[in-house]
């Protein structure tokens, strides 16, 4: 219930705040993240490492990604990592399939009309994915024998977040391209959290997971290869408005040094040690900052 309460009144604070005009000073880096642990973990790190550099930072992180980037676009955010397949098709509307390097050139492109700017991207792609556990996968190794499971008798049963049957990069999109259909019998939405628990329990045959999450080999799951490459790619990557970029060029330097000590397997073992050894946020982002000499 506290936690409740905190979430609900930080959220009021930041309507608050989008409606006024930046009062923080130019020498203040205002970072920003999204409201789970591997957006959470990334703006601790860059907070971290930018005081560690010398910079006055101020953190909103928790926040919605439409909230988020409309934030930075009213200059209440300054830096926040972002996914390049997020600014590809739920900011630009663009649902046409890309490979990595056109998608960060396009949203590069794109973004900057808006005054933000695309650092590098980092090795790191939390793009969408299905797995299945490895124990019990029921023959099932990539989306187009889930595809063909569908298309039989078998119909297992998908654990889903609540946007991804509705999502044009979610499940409409993936049906059409892999020429399966579900029906709502075989869908099981719920928090995104919680399909992790609900494919381990055994309670759905398939499960909704992000590439990056922790939980994946924590739990022992496989993820079935999107062997037709359907889904967009997410390479996280920090982005800045371009006036305090340009205000402060060294910032490119430091946030692309941690970008490049970003992966897959990186992300993944960051986030258990949240979601799974329970360690803080804190604890995380100054050992691996630390770790790596960059602080």
């Amino acid at each position: 219930m506290f936690n409740s309460i905190q979430t609900a009144l930080k959220g009021v604070a930041l309507a608050a705040a989008l409606t006024l005009p930046a009062v923080a000073s130019a020498d203040t880096i205002k970072v920003g993240g999204k409201n789970f642990t591997e957006q959470l973990l990334m703006a601790e790190m860059t907070a971290t490492l930018l005081e560690a550099k010398g910079f006055d930072v101020d953190m909103l992180d928790g926040m919605g990604t439409s909230v988020l980037r409309a934030a930075m676009e009213n200059g209440q955010i300054d830096v926040y990592w972002e996914y390049t397949g997020t600014s590809l098709v739920t900011f630009n509307k663009i649902t046409e399939p890309m490979d990595a390097a056109a998608t960060y050139a396009k949203v590069k492109e794109l973004d900057a009309a808006v005054g933000i700017t695309w650092l590098d991207a980092s090795n790191a792609n939390n793009t969408y994915a299905l797995a299945v556990r490895a124990g019990d996968d029921k023959g099932l190794n990539s989306l187009s024998d889930l595809a063909a499971a569908y298309e039989s008798d078998e119909k297992p049963t998908m654990g889903v977040n609540i946007e991804f049957p509705k999502r044009a990069d979610g499940l409409p999109g993936l049906q059409a391209e892999y020429g399966f259909k579900t029906s709502r019998r075989n869908l099981a939405p719920m928090e995104s959290g919680l399909v992790y628990e609900a494919l381990k329990e055994g309670k759905v045959d398939v499960g909704l997971v992000f590439a990056t999450d922790g939980r994946i080999a924590a739990f022992d799951f496989k993820v079935l290869e999107d062997d037709r490459g359907y889904f967009p790619n997410y390479a996280l990557a920090p982005t800045i408005r371009t006036e305090v970029l340009e205000a402060n060029p060294e910032l490119a330097d430091i946030l692309n040094g941690l970008a490049a000590k970003l992966s897959d397997d990186v992300m993944q073992q960051l986030n258990a040690q949240v979601d799974v050894e329970k360690k803080t946020i804190e604890d995380v982002a100054s050992e691996f900052l630390s770790a790596q000499g960059l602080i």
